[in-house]
C-alpha cells in the first residue's frame, strides 16, 4: 500500500474533486475515429499482424480516422521500413478501464495476430483502480487473448499525467504520481513474467503539435510520432 499517496489525496480530496469536476466539464470530448479498425499496407498475404487494444489511443480519440490512428501509423512505419506487408487492426473504447475491457474482450471473436499492444492506464488512474486488481485484470488479459495469440503482451507506458497541461495543479501532480504507480506494474509483470509481458515505454509528447484540440489527447502527428518511437523495438524484438 503506498500509504503516502492516498494521505496525500485524502487531504486535498475537496480540491481534487472540485478541479476534476470543473475540468470533465471545461474540456472538450472529442469522438472516437471513424472509419475501417483494420486493413493493411502492402498487396500480399501478411508478414506481420498487430493488433493494438485499448481506452482512448486504441479508439483514436484526437484524429478523424482510423488509418491516422495508433495501430495505422505503426504498420505503415513497419510497412516503410520493412517492405513487407503489414496488417493491423485496432479495438478500443474511449474512456473504458482495464476491468472493463476484459469483459468487452470475452464476448469478442479476436482477429489472428503476431503482435498485441496494450494501451491503458488513464482512465484506471483517474478511477484510483488499485494496483493489485489492475495487476489482475492484466493477467485475465493475457489470458483472453492466448486463445489467438501465444506471444508477449506488450504493455505501452501509461501515460505521464504530471505532464496533461489540461488538468490543474495540485490534480496533475496526484494523477501523474498515480499513473507512475500502476506503470510501475507494468514493469514488475515485464520483470517477473518476460514470456507473457513485455514493457514498451515511449517519449512524453510535450511539443503542443503533437496533440489534439483538447489538449489531452494525440493529434494526427502525435499518433504518428508515437508509432516512430515503437517501430524500432518491433522491429528489434520481431
Amino acid at each position: 500500500m503506498h500509504l503516502p499517496f492516498w494521505l496525500t489525496t485524502a487531504l486535498l480530496l475537496p480540491v481534487l474533486l472540485y478541479q476534476g469536476k470543473r475540468t470533465r466539464k471545461i474540456t472538450p470530448r472529442l469522438p472516437e475515429a471513424q472509419g475501417a479498425s483494420s486493413g493493411q499496407y502492402g498487396d500480399s498475404e501478411p508478414y506481420l499482424r498487430l493488433l493494438v487494444l485499448g481506452e482512448s489511443t486504441a479508439a483514436g480519440v484526437g484524429v478523424s480516422s482510423h488509418e491516422q490512428g495508433l495501430a495505422s501509423q505503426l504498420a505503415l512505419q513497419l510497412h516503410e521500413r520493412s517492405g513487407q506487408t503489414i496488417a493491423w487492426h485496432t479495438l478500443g473504447v474511449n474512456g473504458i478501464r482495464l476491468g472493463q475491457l476484459n469483459q468487452k474482450l470475452a464476448a469478442t471473436d479476436l482477429p489472428e495476430c503476431d503482435v498485441v499492444l496494450l494501451s491503458m492506464g488513464v482512465n484506471d488512474t483517474t478511477g484510483l483502480t488499485p494496483r493489485y486488481r489492475f495487476r489482475r485484470e492484466l493477467l485475465t488479459l493475457r489470458q483472453t487473448v492466448s486463445a489467438r495469440y501465444t506471444g508477449p503482451l506488450y504493455l505501452l507506458s501509461v501515460p505521464p499525467m504530471h505532464r496533461f497541461t489540461a488538468l490543474p495543479a495540485p490534480l496533475r501532480y496526484i494523477m501523474g504520481w498515480r499513473a507512475r504507480q500502476l506503470n510501475g506494474v507494468y514493469e514488475q509483470l515485464a520483470l517477473q513474467q518476460p514470456t507473457h509481458f513485455r514493457y514498451w515505454c515511449y517519449p512524453a509528447l510535450t511539443d503542443p503539435s503533437l496533440l489534439a484540440s483538447d489538449g489531452y489527447h494525440p493529434s494526427d502527428q502525435g499518433y504518428r510520432a508515437i508509432a516512430g518511437a515503437l517501430v524500432g523495438e518491433i522491429c528489434r524484438h520481431i
